[in-house]
This record gives structure tokens, C-alpha cells and sequence, in this order.
């Protein structure tokens, strides 16, 4: 049966941003509910990244730097702790959930076909799948699809721009070479040396414009892993009954061109679990199949989510086990399983796919390449990036020289932290008035490749219900926040805001 509900301030996404955002709007006395369309709250923060972005842990702070301190005192250590257990992260996340007592409901979706409603310029409720129907003052939209956003006529993009819309140098269409992270030389066909049996699988015949035209591509998912080598805790990792050897010929061929490591991450979180993330030109990103993915029915995500599954688990068994992967390389990953005191509800397999990248707002301001270089003022600020502007590969490509090629990966490192504007984080005020968007905020491919890391996204939860709590509380426009006020309760909630460089 279906049934209404009145709040202050409704959550759509239970991701570590939604969960921070409550445990803020419940600080300020405020009746929160966070719907989470899955069964599993913190998103990638208690799904497999447990090997923190966290850039410079200066710009940290607020409830983001109280969440990694609360991990380091699970592990009985001091000050914050930026390397954890996914079961670790959860029990954080819970704990805040209980001792704020937050609603959180799971496996609600928000309604894609008319479930927004609004009168004029503000929403008034929207509708899940089951008929729900949640009301509220004010809307945060905390997932990583931007659903809510997207479903409420606010402006967004999806891709990549081009450098000439903003003036950047990194958007765009890349220069597949510069950071190719595959060998040379590796053949595109089916028939190595026979274009008429047709390109590899995911390998297209060229870039698909001139290096810095925008498109709708998106740069590849993947699931952070978590693996244990603990024989006591370790499920092996079985070879796909969908398994097609096909989908590996990249990899088989990078072997034979020459690669013999960084096939994926096993990056330490404690002395016998990893967070596994991809590593090179050919990992554990399933490239080019995720170009759909934001603006998709569920079921079609959920066949893109089946399909990096299947990908990523028989990419782990090929390099395990495949006769045509080295003896010497194979022994390397053998001893990584999947841990069994680890996503016990999902047979051990984290649930949450990297969706590194989705829909991002268009809002009155767009945070460029620019602001993170620190070339703009930016008088709003609301918390800090710091992470490298970084984008993994979109596809695979036949280059100048005819071999394959992957296109838009970059890593560039930044000298210092960058300030980030409140109205990043709030629709245009013609489109929408009453919300806040704290992860898919409106800034270009090129900058959102910093901001898109989990501290940032608590840091910007917390600061959209500060500013959800400050519009209740005078005209319940969000866009008329005044940042003064905006400013002291986040000062006083020990947010970052501003820094010097030379700290």
C-alpha cells in the first residue's frame, strides 16, 4: 500500500554524501529521510574504495575528516584514517544513522517516467517505483546518477565538453598517446593484420572527432574490489558461466607486446585485504561500455552493471589462470579471492559499481579547469577539492600508427587545494528552487575530475544541508542562501573553506 510523507529536508541517495547531509540537517533539528534505491547505504565509500582519495588532507574537514576519525578509532588508532575495510566503512556510516536517529528506507527508486512533481519553480514531492510519495521543503539529490536532478528539468550535461566552451586544455577529446598506458604495437583485428575480419571488441576505428571536440562519452566504470589473501577468508574467484574469451584479446595481446604488470591494483588497506582498482590501458575498467549508463532505464543499468560483472570477474580468472597469460604473471594474482567477511548479502561482491562520472548540473556557476587551477576568485566557498584533475580512458581506438589506442585518460597533480562555490551545488533559479545537488554538481568533465572524490562529496553533503536548513528557514530558496550566514555555521562545523598555499 502506498503512502505519503511530509519532511523538512528528503534525501535521494544513501551514498557517504547522503548519509553526511542527514546526520548535518538532523544536527540542526531538522526531519530528514534518506531514500535509497539500494540496499547497501555509503556508495563507494563502503563499497570497495577504501584506499582514499583524499588528495591533501588539509582540505579536509567537517564531518568528512569526523568519518575518518571515527574509522581510525574502529582500528584502535589515533587521528584519521584514510585506509579501511568496506565492513569498517558501514559500521561508521551505521553508527551515524543510529545515534542520529535517521530514517533511511532502501530499495526505493525514484519513479523515471513523470515521478517529479512541482508547482512552478519548486518540487513538491516526487513518487517512487512503489508509489511512494515523499514531501518536502527542500530536495538533495545525493546520487551519483543525479536521477533526481535529472528528473526535475534542471540542466545538466552528460560527456565531455569541449576545451573552446570554457577555455580548458584538458576536456574533450584527448590525445590518445600521451597517456595510452598500452604497449605498442598491438594489432585492432581479429585476425592480426586483416582488416576485413573486423576490429577487437570495444576497439573503435578512430577517436570519433579532432582532439578537444566534446562528445557524450563517459570514462569507464569498474567495481573497487576488495581481495584478501588470507586462505581462512577467501572465496576464489570463478571463471564467468557467461564468460567470453574474446573480451580479453587486449590483454592477451598487450602480454605478447610486452606488459608484465600493473594488470590491477593491490593496494593495501590492511596487511591481508586490498582495494583493487584498475591500472593501466587494460584492467579492471570495462572501457567504452558505460556510455549509456546516465541517462538509462534501471534495467538497462542493470544490464551494464551484469555486464562489468561478468567482465571484471573473468578478467581476475583470466589473469589467474589463462594459458595464455605468463606462468610468472599468473602466480602474481593467484593468491586474491574475494573475502568471505566481506559483502556477505551479494555472494562477496560489492554491489556498487565506480560510477566515476554521470550526469553533471548546469548551474548559474560551472566549475572549470580554471577554478582548480586556482585562476578564479571564488568568494562562496563551501568546502575544498585537492585530488589530481583525473579521468580514466573512454574508449579504445585505432591509431595513426594502426594499432590500438586508448583515448581520454588524465592525471594532473595540483599544487595546492581549491575552493568550491555554493552555487556549484544549486540549480539555475529559473529551473528549480528548492534544490541541492552535492555530487553531480555543475561543473565541466575536466574539474569534476577532482571534485569526484568520496571526501569531497561528504564535505559538499554536509555544506548542502547546512544551506538546505539556512533556505527552511528564511524563503526556502535555495538560491537566496546568504552565503555570510552560510559561511559561520560552516566555519563553526569546522568545514575547510579557504587556505593558503604555502600551508
Amino acid at each position: 500500500m502506498s503512502q505519503e510523507k511530509q519532511y523538512d529536508i528528503v534525501i535521494y541517495g544513501g551514498t557517504a554524501a547522503g548519509i553526511t547531509a542527514a546526520v548535518q540537517a538532523k544536527k540542526m533539528g531538522k526531519s530528514v529521510i534518506v531514500i535509497e534505491p539500494g540496499q547497501r547505504i555509503g556508495g563507494m565509500t563502503s563499497g570497495g574504495l577504501g584506499d582514499t582519495d583524499v588528495g591533501m588532507k588539509q582540505a579536509v574537514g567537517g564531518l568528512s575528516l569526523e568519518f575518518y576519525q571515527r574509522v581510525a578509532r574502529k582500528y584502535s588508532q589515533d587521528g584519521a584514517c584514510w585506509l579501511f575495510e568496506p565492513k569498517v566503512a558501514l559500521e561508521v556510516l551505521q553508527d551515524w544513522v543510529s545515534e542520529h536517529r535517521i530514517e533511511v528506507v532502501y530499495g526505493e527508486r525514484l519513479d523515471l517516467q513523470n515521478g517529479v512533481n512541482k508547482q512552478g519553480t519548486k518540487i513538491t514531492s516526487f513518487r517512487t517505483q512503489s508509489a511512494n510519495i515523499y514531501r518536502a521543503k527542500v530536495f538533495i539529490d545525493a546520487t551519483y546518477e543525479g536521477d533526481l536532478m535529472g528528473n526535475a528539468g534542471v540542466s545538466y550535461f552528460v560527456g565531455r565538453e569541449s576545451n573552446s566552451q570554457y577555455g580548458e586544455t584538458l576536456n574533450g577529446i584527448q590525445p590518445g598517446d600521451e597517456l595510452n598506458e598500452l604497449p605498442a604495437g598491438i594489432d585492432p583485428y581479429i585476425v592480426k593484420g586483416v582488416p576485413s575480419s573486423g576490429l577487437l571488441a570495444r576497439v573503435n576505428c578512430n577517436r570519433g572527432g579532432n582532439i578537444g571536440d566534446g562528445d557524450n562519452k563517459l570514462q569507464a566504470y569498474n567495481f573497487r574490489m576488495c581481495l584478501t589473501n588470507n586462505p581462512d577468508n577467501r572465496l576464489p574467484i570463478e571463471k564467468p558461466k557467461e564468460y567470453n574469451e574474446s573480451d580479453y584479446e587486449i590483454l592477451f595481446r598487450a602480454i605478447e607486446q610486452g606488459q608484465n604488470s600493473r594488470f590491477f591494483k593491490l593496494n593495501r588497506v590492511t596487511s591481508d585485504k586490498t582495494d583493487s582498482n584498475n591500472n593501466s590501458g587494460i584492467s579492471t575498467d570495462y572501457n567504452g561500455m558505460n556510455h549509456n549508463y546516465a541517462e538509462a532505464d534501471y534495467r538497462t543499468r542493470e544490464q551494464i552493471w551484469e555486464a562489468h560483472r561478468i567482465y571484471q570477474q573473468g578478467y581476475v580468472w583470466t589473469i589467474q589462470n589463462h594459458l595464455r597469460v605468463p606462468e610468472d604473471i599468473r602466480n602474481v594474482y593467484q593468491p586474491w579471492g574475494l573475502p568471505l567477511d566481506e559483502f556477505v548479502e551479494t555472494g562477496h561482491w560489492t554491489p556498487q559499481l565506480y560510477i566515476r562520472e554521470s550526469r553533471r548540473m548546469i548551474g548559474d556557476y560551472v566549475v572549470t579547469e580554471h577554478d582548480v587551477r586556482l585562476d578564479n576568485p571564488v568568494p562562496d566557498s563551501i568546502g575544498m577539492g585537492s585530488f589530481a584533475m583525473d579521468s580514466h580512458h573512454t574508449q579504445y581506438y585505432v591509431n595513426e600508427d594502426g594499432h590500438v589506442s586508448t583515448e581520454g585518460g588524465f592525471y594532473i597533480r595540483l599544487q595546492a587545494p581549491y575552493p568550491i562555490s555554493y552555487r556549484a551545488i544549486v540549480p539555475q533559479r529559473s529551473e528549480c528552487t528548492n534544490l541541492i545537488v552535492p555530487v553531480c554538481v555543475s561543473a565541466t568533465h575536466a574539474a569534476y575530475g577532482s571534485i569526484r572524490m568520496e571526501p569531497v562529496f561528504m564535505i559538499l553533503g554536509q555544506s548542502a544541508a547546512v544551506a538546505a536548513v539556512l533556505a527552511l528557514e528564511a524563503d526556502g530558496i535555495v538560491q537566496h542562501v546568504k552565503y555570510k550566514e552560510l559561511n559561520a555555521v560552516l566555519v563553526e562545523e569546522n568545514q575547510v573553506l579557504y587556505e593558503d598555499a604555502t600551508t
